[in-house]
């Protein structure tokens, strides 16, 4: 897998033979496009029609994010890996009601799964007060194949992570990371201003992994596929964000790695700073290039692409060649 380029500062995109540049404010980057799978622009950058045609020919990918850190759009080349036969078994699969509701079911159960080891560990390691959450969790999961509908999947899934979250105060010492509540556009305070930033990555991660393989990211199993660009790279966020995401933020603030003086107080809400940008996407790079022994293949394999085996096991799923079944965190 090649390198993710992440452009925080302003400058200009450009080609050069078989290389990108990147003219910047204070440095000149030379990057080969084949070890390039795909660019993050967070900051003004300013690009041409005749490097769009060169990010299709090479398949590079280019996201774009507003000034908040919220997900602008993506410049998504052709596909490259089209079959028809996928397609049209991905689309049956949604339109089948108990297909769907198994699928979605799998992927719910993996969520919470994944929600269960992050409190188990500080279970373990802080207090045995959270045993309690861990205990209403595990229950949580037992009670899935009660769900008549994916719609009262989602409604369930969300009193889930309510009560997951609710952990996070109590293992989290500093107050200037006290979470309350999850808020959104805009959030309200620190904790969820990282929550929100690295739950965009692990959309955008999915998203670019599905690429990669011959499904269809606009259409999703738990979340309803309609208007909204893309759904199936939410679906496959809900397994990673537990692991990813919210092992990432504990990890941050109990190193004190990310403090106070990364964010900004705005009118309409909290957002990291520019250097708090940086400090998170630096360690969000590191987590995915982190490798685990994968079970079945008995090798190391980076969390990058373990999402994208994700993506194809759902391939093979809807292919009927393999029952999908959830990366579930070993600790």
């Amino acid at each position: 897998m090649g390198r993710v380029l992440y452009l925080l500062s302003s400058g200009e995109l450009k080609r050069k033979d078989n290389t990108i540049i990147v003219e910047g404010e204070k440095e000149r980057r030379v990057l080969p496009v084949e070890t390039t799978d795909e660019i993050l622009v967070f900051g003004e950058v300013s690009l041409n029609k005749k490097f769009l045609e060169f990010a299709t020919q090479t398949e590079l990918i280019l996201h774009f994010f507003n000034h908040h850190g919220y997900y602008v759009g993506s410049f998504y080349p052709r596909e490259h890996l089209n079959a028809g036969a996928v397609i049209i078994a991905q689309a049956s699969h949604y339109l089948d009601q108990s297909k769907r509701l198994d699928i979605a079911g799998r992927i719910v159960s993996g969520a919470v799964s994944n929600m269960e080891k992050v409190v188990a560990y500080y279970v373990r390691r802080e207090s045995p007060e959270l045993e309690a959450i861990r205990e209403k969790l595990l229950s949580f999961n037992e009670q899935i194949e009660a769900c008549a509908d994916v719609s009262a999947l989602m409604g369930f899934e969300g009193n889930v992570r309510e009560v997951y979250y609710s952990f996070f105060d109590k293992i989290i010492p500093e107050d200037v990371f006290s979470f309350e509540k999850r808020t959104r556009r805009p959030p309200m305070n620190r904790l969820n201003a990282l929550i929100s930033f690295l739950n965009t990555m692990c959309y955008i991660l999915a998203l670019s992994q599905i690429y990669r393989t011959h499904l269809d990211p606009r259409i999703g199993f738990l979340h309803e596929t309609n208007f909204r660009r893309f759904s199936l790279n939410l679906d496959l966020a809900e397994i990673f964000k537990p692991v990813l995401v919210d092992r990432l933020i504990l990890s941050l603030i109990n190193k004190k790695t990310i403090q106070a003086k990364h964010f900004s107080e705005k009118a309409e809400g909290i957002y990291l700073t520019e250097k708090g940008k940086e400090v998170v996407l630096r360690a969000w790079e590191e987590r995915l290039q982190k490798t685990i022994e994968h079970p079945r293949l008995k090798r190391k394999v980076s969390y990058r692409g373990i999402v994208r085996m994700e993506a194809h096991k759902i391939e093979k799923h809807i292919l009927g060649d393999q029952i999908y079944e959830p990366f579930l965190s070993r600790w």
